[in-house]
């Protein structure tokens, strides 16, 4: 087994299950909900999304030859809530992140110790996909956070409800135990 190929399987999938808790959190709000702010120095998830965006088309466009700050990104834009409707939202929120995705497909395992360049400084391929990584999950971790405050009591959860973790460890483990047995027969 290539480490590497499979740290790149690995990672795509989590970045997959961070997109996917935004989409779920975003298909739960209305329109009025996604432009929603605590006070005005705060963001609303649709500015959040924007700039998610347009840090992911930044950064993973020409992933390999050029510097990750592009030169044609106006981030202090990003932070402007001019977006029409949820719909057009979600064709921003989908490309950053079919930029993103489609630039992971094209990674191999000799490229995770190149290095590239952000705002001139130099990463491995590696510490660039982790930093992204973080970026991106702290920002998710925003949207699922207002979308609970706005749902409130009609919030569906995520994650485990409150009170289900004992169902859901028995559920698991009846579900891997087939499989944990036959390692050990191995």
């Amino acid at each position: 087994m290539d480490i590497g190929n499979e740290y790149l399987k690995v990672i795509k999938e989590r970045f997959k299950r961070v997109k996917d808790l935004a989409d779920k959190t975003i298909s739960q709000l209305s329109e009025e909900d996604l432009h929603w702010k605590v006070n005005e120095s705060s963001n609303s998830i649709a500015i959040i999304v924007k700039h998610v965006s347009g840090n992911m088309i930044s950064r993973w466009s020409d992933f390999l030859t050029s510097d990750g700050e592009k030169p044609n990104r106006n981030r202090d834009q990003e932070f402007t809530d001019d977006i029409s409707c949820k719909q057009e939202m979600i064709l921003i929120w989908e490309k950053g992140w079919d930029t993103l995705l489609n630039t992971l497909k094209e990674l191999e395992s000799p490229d995770l110790l190149k290095n590239i360049i952000i705002r001139g400084e130099k990463h491995t391929v590696l510490a660039a996909i982790e930093r992204q990584m973080a970026h991106y999950s702290y920002h998710v971790g925003q949207i699922v956070y207002i979308g609970k405050q706005i749902k409130s009591e009609n919030w569906k959860t995520l994650s485990i409800p409150v009170g289900k973790s004992e169902d859901f460890l028995q559920q698991m483990l009846n579900k891997h135990q087939p499989l944990k047995t036959e390692e050990h027969r191995q």
